[in-house]
């Protein structure tokens, strides 16, 4: 049906590659990017093995628009997924408008020297996307993405007014290494490190990192220590949602996890500015993402779940209702699949389904969107076909104060 560009060859751009090939009758043309070739036909060949499936390679440095206007022009894709790193999505966006594509992504944007993410900078493209008949679809994978489709799926089904949302994810997973996180470092512990936010009657509440946390329970995997974190999606939700008085997100950390970060914070290994090391210029988190394990080189020996999910406190017809929707993936079940662990997993499939449904037409509209803003009801019933089943449980007590 389609030619399909995906720039980024990490553990999502893998899970991508692997899902796009297993609906080929809708990605009739795979090309897999990446500033580094190698990565990109190891993958190739993955895909060939287990699937059956050829997909082209090629090599790109995203930082630079004219190097991905290029590629894009010789391969002339329908839709551009964008798998690479945060900070890359404004020079990619850039590419597409140039090019006349599509274009998705699965996290926003990210000033390279700010630990710092907001939409503000993606969403001032709605105008030129539009005048361009081109769409951009932003944060289409799990939080951000099926988190949205989950919220607007409860909005639509099960509420005349939500108040309350609390966002759970879980990774009760266990990859056997002393320290190492599940998707890119630079970014995770980016994300972790910096204040926590919430939203609560009206106006953002500022917190310290990881001061706010509780034990909640997981389906099929018991209570987990769980910290308020900022998000992305939170941007996107409370502006589209506005009677929600409270929304939160919230992500598990063990207590070695924990200790772990808190000696490297210590001793200056997570900073973003650059320090003088013989002469050179180095950034201490760049060079502790490079001695720590890769985060696709976690999958074969992964064990365990992840558990993510929304749990909404609302109005229905008069009376006061919970809900709780969710997906459980098992980290071993996924390598078998994709060669790739449950976070990946959970980042690439819905990646897929966004561009699934922008390639059929089913959420093809020029502008830029949030999943949100989209009918979440096809997106749920492909969850269901491509391996994140979605379970869901009403007027059930939930594990937060309202």
């Amino acid at each position: 049906m389609a030619t399909v560009l995906i720039i980024g060859a990490g553990g999502v751009g893998s899970v991508v590659a692997h899902k796009c090939a297993m609906n080929s009758d809708v990605f009739t043309n795979i090309i897999l990017a990446s500033r580094t070739k190698a990565k990109c036909d190891r993958i190739a060949a993955e895909i060939k093995e287990l699937h059956g499936v050829t997909i082209q390679t090629a090599q790109v440095d995203a930082d630079v628009v004219s190097e991905t206007v290029a590629l894009i022009r010789s391969c002339n894709p329908k839709l551009v997924i964008n798998v690479a790193l945060p900070y890359q999505d404004l020079p990619i966006m850039d590419a597409c408008l140039e090019a006349g594509v599509h274009y998705m992504d699965t996290a926003n944007y990210e000033p390279k020297d700010v630990a710092k993410f907001e939409y503000s900078w993606q969403w001032a493209y709605r105008e030129r996307f539009e005048q361009a008949g081109l769409m951009a679809l932003l944060g289409c994978g799990f939080d951000p993405g099926a988190t949205q489709v989950f919220t607007a799926y409860a909005n639509k089904h099960y509420f005349d007014r939500m108040d309350y949302l609390d966002i759970v994810d879980c990774n009760a997973g266990n990859h056997g290494k002393a320290f190492a996180t599940n998707f890119n470092p630079e970014i995770n512990i980016r994300e972790i490190t910096q204040p926590g936010r919430y939203w609560e009657n009206g106006e953002w509440v500022e917190i310290p990192a990881m001061s706010i946390h509780k034990p909640i329970e997981y389906p099929e995997i018991g209570p987990r220590e769980s910290y308020v974190l900022y998000h992305e999606e939170l941007e996107s939700l409370v502006k589209n949602f506005p009677t929600l008085k409270r929304a939160r997100f919230w992500m598990t950390f063990g207590q070695a996890y924990l200790t772990h970060l808190e000696v490297l914070q210590n001793v200056g290994m997570t900073r973003i500015d650059s320090v003088k090391f013989q002469g050179m210029d180095i950034v201490p988190l760049e060079f502790l993402k490079a001695v720590l394990p890769a985060p696709d080189s976690l999958g074969e020996n992964y064990t365990g779940q992840t558990s993510i999910g929304c749990q909404i406190k609302g109005i229905k017809d008069g009376a006061d209702r919970t809900y709780y929707i969710w997906n459980n993936c098992d980290h071993a079940e996924t390598y078998k699949e994709v060669r790739g662990q449950a976070v990946s997993y959970t980042t690439g499939v819905p990646a897929m389904i966004g561009a699934m449904l922008m390639l059929t037409g089913v959420w093809m509209k020029p502008g830029v969107w949030n999943c949100e803003e989209l009918d979440p009801d096809p997106f749920i019933e492909q969850m269901n076909k491509q391996g994140l089943p979605v379970q869901e449980r009403v007027d059930v007590p939930l594990p937060h104060e309202y």
